[in-house]
């Protein structure tokens, strides 16, 4: 007699397209015992879901540091992937499970204080990429460096969400422009709501095609992206959207993500970074024990790359004040 998760699979054969990743045939590095109820993406997605590094996204910035409880975090971004690259999978008639997966994993390797952070760093050690760290983090990290053990086409939506390389999956090439659409539209939404952006400043050919309302401006590239890609063996979009989408892009990082009214902030976070990096590379004992055990395996810069990229905005700043701020006032009530 199937059991819930062998349904499951069957099902994904019945219902899914040709084209969609299958979860039976799924593999992992290190093979284990499946479960009885939840398909090899099911249980990725909830690995992901429970792990650490996700949790701490909730205190990792979008792009406004410390801005109010209704801004972006890198956790609601995740979820909005997550929800955005559903609807297209389910559209597409490819596999939500994975997709969702990769959507939730897909930003746990991003440093503190957003793409300010990632500069930092990739500053000091010369090389650093978030959907890099991203993966290293669900591979290595992750359950005291045991790693997830995630399938092999949810690490490769992972590593390949950005950067020069396609995912080898439709449902990883879905993410990777549903990243784009999520962090567009929302970015927009909370730099209205800054104050750094009115509608009537976008360009009059992203309000003819997108509008400016975000759920509009979502649906219109969500819609676009279904309807391109139905039956091409492919994720793609109308060249009129694409285009529009490029001039959207182009216009929020001149006018927000590299906006001369960000720049003192920017200036804080890359301070922050670049001072506790510095720090430890020269007082590594002070490192958590469980960091300090990995430098005879990864050595000692990818050891501190790897605590001090993964420290929430607020816990970094706990950290630098108690290496480098006098305690002034601590003792003056007594």
């Amino acid at each position: 007699m199937q059991n819930v998760r062998e349904r499951s699979e069957e099902l994904e054969y019945e219902i899914l397209s040709p084209l969609a990743a299958k979860s039976r045939e799924a593999r992992r590095r290190i093979p284990m015992e499946e479960c009885e109820f939840r398909t090899k993406f099911q249980r990725d997605r909830d690995r992901i879901l429970h792990s650490k590094s996700f949790r701490r996204l909730k205190h990792k910035t979008q792009v406004y540091i410390v801005a109010g409880d209704h801004y972006r975090t890198r956790m609601t971004h995740s979820l909005e992937v997550a929800q955005i690259s559903r609807t297209i999978a389910r559209g597409l008639r490819l596999n939500e499970d994975l997709a969702e997966a990769i959507a939730l994993g897909h930003d746990v390797g991003h440093t503190p204080f957003g793409h300010a952070g990632e500069a930092a760093m990739e500053e000091l050690i010369g090389h650093f990429s978030h959907n890099e760290q991203s993966l290293r983090v669900v591979e290595y990290l992750e359950r005291g460096g045991r790693g997830l053990n995630l399938t092999f086409e949810t690490k490769d939506g992972i590593l390949n969400h950005t950067g020069p390389h396609v995912p080898k999956t439709l449902e990883g090439r879905i993410v990777r422009t549903a990243d784009r659409i999520a962090y567009l539209c929302h970015d927009y939404d909370d730099s209205l709501r800054a104050g750094l952006l009115r509608p009537e400043d976008l360009q009059d050919r992203v309000i003819r095609n997108f509008g400016t309302e975000t759920s509009r401006m979502i649906t219109s590239m969500v819609s676009d992206m279904i309807l391109a890609s139905m039956g091409k063996g492919d994720i793609l979009m109308t060249e009129d959207v694409r285009e529009t989408m490029d001039i959207f892009r182009n216009f929020m990082f001149k006018q927000v993500y590299r906006s001369a009214a960000l720049a003192h902030e920017r200036q804080q976070a890359v301070f922050v970074l670049r001072a506790l990096h510095e720090h430890f590379m020269g007082h590594f004992d002070e490192l958590p024990e469980e960091f300090a055990k990995r430098e005879a395996m990864w050595g000692r810069r990818q050891t501190v790359t790897d605590y001090v990229a993964g420290l929430t905005d607020s816990f970094a700043v706990q950290v630098f004040q108690r290496i480098f701020v006098p305690p002034v006032g601590r003792y003056m009530m007594k």
